[in-house]
This record gives C-alpha cells, structure tokens and sequence, in this order.
C-alpha cells in the first residue's frame, strides 16, 4: 500500500545523508591539495609521499574501528541518536586538523574524522532502509552514496578555490554542524521504536514519515510480525547458519572487496597525482573538479534509475566499464613507463587516462558506489542485520585503508600499469559474481528477498 506522500521520506532521507556529505568531505580532502601539503601549506607541516600517503589513509582505520561499535549504539540509542552521536567525532577531527602543530595530531585528527564518517556509513543506511516504502526504498538508499560524491566535489571545489588550507578546513567543520542541526528536527526509525516496545512512538513516526492520510495499521503490524519471528529464533548464532543469512554473507562482503579493489579510492585520493602523469594541458586542480561534478551527475541520474533497471543489471554494467576505464589508463602507463613511444607519441594518446579516469568514475557512480551499501541494509535477514551489516562495513574501510594506504607503493613497486591491469581484471570478474550470485531486490519486501536467499 503506498501512501501517496513520499516528500517526508525523501526529506528524512536527505537529512540523514548530509552525513554522507560528511564523510565524502573527509575521503576527497586530499585530492585537490596533494601539492600543498607537500609544500607545507598546512600549518607549515611539509610532507612526502609517505606522510601524505598516511594523511589520506588513515581516516580509514578510524572508520573501520567505529563500525562494530556503531551496530550496537543504533540499537542502544537508535538510528537518529546514533547518527547525532557520529557527528561529534567528525567535527572533532576538523577541529584538531585545523590547529594541528605536528604530523602526528594531522594524523589523529584524520582517524577522528574517519571514525565519524564510518560511523554514518552504519547508521545512515540503516535509518534510510527503516524508513521507506518499498517502491522507493532504492532511490533514498542511493542518497547515501550521492551525498558521499557531494561531498567529494565540495573538497575538490574548495581544497582549491579557497585562499588557504585552513579555511578549507574551517568549511569542513561546519558540516557536522550543520548536519546535527538539520537531523536533529527528523523523526526516529519506526522500526527501532516497535523493537523497544514503544507503539505510540512509532506510530507518530509512521505518521510524519507517511501523511495523516495513511493508515498505518498494515504497516505496523508487519513490522510487528517481522520482529515477533525475530525473537522466536534462537538468536544470532543460529540465525547466522541459516542459508539465507550466509549468502548474504557472502554476497555483502563480496561486493565490499569489489567495491574497494577495483581501485576507487586510489583514483579519488591521488586523482591529481593521474592527471599529472598524463600530462594533461587542463589545470589538474580543474581536472579533479570537473571529476567531482561527473560523479555527481551521474549518481544523480542512478538515483532514479535504480529502480527502473534495478540492481544487477547497474552493476554488470558498472563493473564491465570500470574494467574498460582501468585498462585504458594501464595502457597509458604501460606506453608512458616502459619506453614503448617516445614523448611525443605518449603526448599523443594523453587523452586515455582522462577519458579513462571519467568513465572509472562513471562507472563507479552507477553501480559499485551505491549499491554494496544498499545490499548491507536490504538483504541481511532482520535477525543478524545490525551485527552483519556493522562487520560488512568494517571491511570495506580496511579494505579502503589498504588501497589508499598501498596504492603509491604498489604502483612504484610493479608499476602504474600492472595495478591499473590489476584493477581492470578484478571489475571484469564482478560481471559473473552478480550474474550468478547475486539476487535481484528492486521493489521487493524484507520477507521476499529473504526468501529467494533462501531458495523458495
């Protein structure tokens, strides 16, 4: 039954998500002042390639350290107290990177911020999946992902436009701010209310979320009946062992991997590193922005088709361009690095890590950005969802650590090529693992996507 009135959803949705734009603030800081930090524009703390390395990778190790806890304080505090709690972290890290006096409270502060943005990577989806009607439960969970590439560009923009670092930073630290005060005026999970038994406040959630006009009685006793059968299990240790539950398993952690190794966050950190090697005549400050505006574009456009072409079909098609895109940028290195043309010649064919480099991000946008964090919040079964879902992030942040942390070393190691090929190789294998593996849940129920997990 639809209840005809989605803005409040859509409004919940965005407000929650401008921790999404949070954390993609702190994931893109790096990527347009790469030159300045290594000149010692930060509070005159000059950096190599090491420290820089560290400076744009350790926020994941901060992110990958919270996400456990985080699946307990959602159900200690619920979604929108735990959301509010994210952003204390986060605002905390702006401030210690804005008055840093050394390297290693650079680095402190980024693991503070890290542990803010990853604590919204938890509740953030969780919130949007709890709140939404079916039919548009795929559009509000791309928001999540959407407001990541906001946030991304709005470092670009401004890791640039603004006259210093530390104004930037002070811009940086007002998104936690101004979230809290946004967020602060939505309603709780109707879902985390039943849990805890408390009807009235949830059907005054339901109500605001719905419209008066809705009648909330069907939905409420769904939900009822989803956590009766819940607590009729034997708990999370049982529920785990069920073939439903280890495929989703299987399935989150899996795109976790695909997410992160077909090399996103080593193309966002060190975009203006690429463009660079490629010798490209456009400013690269400009390049990286004009990045940013791409992927903004593009998951704009995903948000509302996700739920006309559904899932599987946006990720075979993400990830056999995201191959595509990896390969023309390794070709590039391969004729730059190894001597095959001469320097005319690599001026030549300049263009394919640019073109490379946009339709990576396209790609990305489409299907590997959003949905491994929609699948966490859509195909767990209630009973293990917080706990698996929490696990499910933590990885992904240390698999985004190891990416970003070894990226630099890696490529001078076996060259930018070979990790280029490296990467083009692991998105192509993505192609059959959603072929194969993964099920499709455009417009479907909690208890239908359980049950094709299950086989019936």
């Amino acid at each position: 039954m639809s209840s005809g009135k989605k803005f409040p959803q859509y409004l919940a949705a965005v407000c929650v998500s401008i921790g999404a734009f949070g954390t993609g603030s702190v994931i893109g800081w790096t990527s347009n002042i790469c030159e300045d930090l290594k000149n010692g524009k930060l509070n005159e703390l000059e950096m190599d390639d090491d420290q820089l390395g560290w400076s744009g990778s350790c926020m994941t190790l901060g992110a990958m350290i919270m996400c456990i806890p985080m699946g307990f304080i959602c159900e200690m505090i619920g979604r929108k107290g735990a959301a509010l709690v994210a952003a204390i972290p986060l605002f905390l890290g702006w401030v210690i990177i804005l008055f840093a006096n050394h390297k290693g409270i650079v680095y402190a502060g980024r693991i503070l911020c890290g542990i803010g943005g990853g604590s919204f990577c938890v509740c953030g989806p969780l919130y949007t999946s709890e709140i939404s009607e079916p039919e548009i439960r795929g559009t509000l969970g791309t928001f999540f992902q959407l407001f990541i590439t906001i946030g991304i560009l709005f470092s670009n923009v401004f890791g640039y436009a603004m006259p210093s670092i530390r104004l930037f930073n002070i811009a940086c630290t007002s998104i936690p701010v101004v979230f809290a005060i946004v967020f602060a005026f939505q309603p709780e999970s109707p879902v985390y209310y039943m849990r805890k038994g408390k009807q009235g406040k949830a059907e005054k959630s339901l109500e605001r979320l719905r419209g008066n006009d809705y009648d909330i009685r069907g939905e409420l006793q769904a939900i009822q009946a989803a956590i009766d059968q819940e607590k009729q299990m034997a708990g999370f240790k049982v529920a785990i062992k069920t073939k439903a539950a280890k495929k989703a398993t299987v399935i989150c952690f899996t795109l976790m991997v695909y997410q992160q190794f077909c090399g996103i966050n080593a193309v966002t950190f060190y975009t203006q590193e690429i463009f660079l090697a490629a010798g490209s005549d456009l400013e690269p400050h400009w390049c990286v922005i004009i990045l940013g505006i791409v992927q903004v574009v593009v998951t704009l456009c995903v948000s509302w088709a996700i739920e006309k072409a559904g899932r599987k079909i946006l990720l075979m098609v993400s990830c056999g361009l995201m191959a595509l895109a990896s390969a023309m940028i390794g070709l590039f290195f391969t004729f730059k690095n190894r001597n095959l043309m001469d320097e005319d010649g690599v001026k030549s064919i300049g263009f394919l890590p640019i073109i490379g480099v946009n339709l990576f991000i396209i790609a990305f946008s489409i299907g590997l950005g959003p949905i491994p964090w929609m699948a966490s919040s859509e195909i767990f079964p209630p009973e293990v969802k917080s706990k698996c879902s929490s696990a499910a992030a933590t990885f992904n942040w240390f698999l985004a650590f190891l990416v970003a942390r070894f990226y630099l070393n890696l490529a001078n190691a076996i060259g930018n090529d070979v990790t280029f090929f490296i990467f083009a190789a692991i998105a192509g294998s993505g192609i059959f693992f959603t072929l194969f593996v993964i099920p499709e849940t455009k417009a479907k129920t909690f208890e239908q996507i359980v049950a094709e997990l299950e086989g019936k």
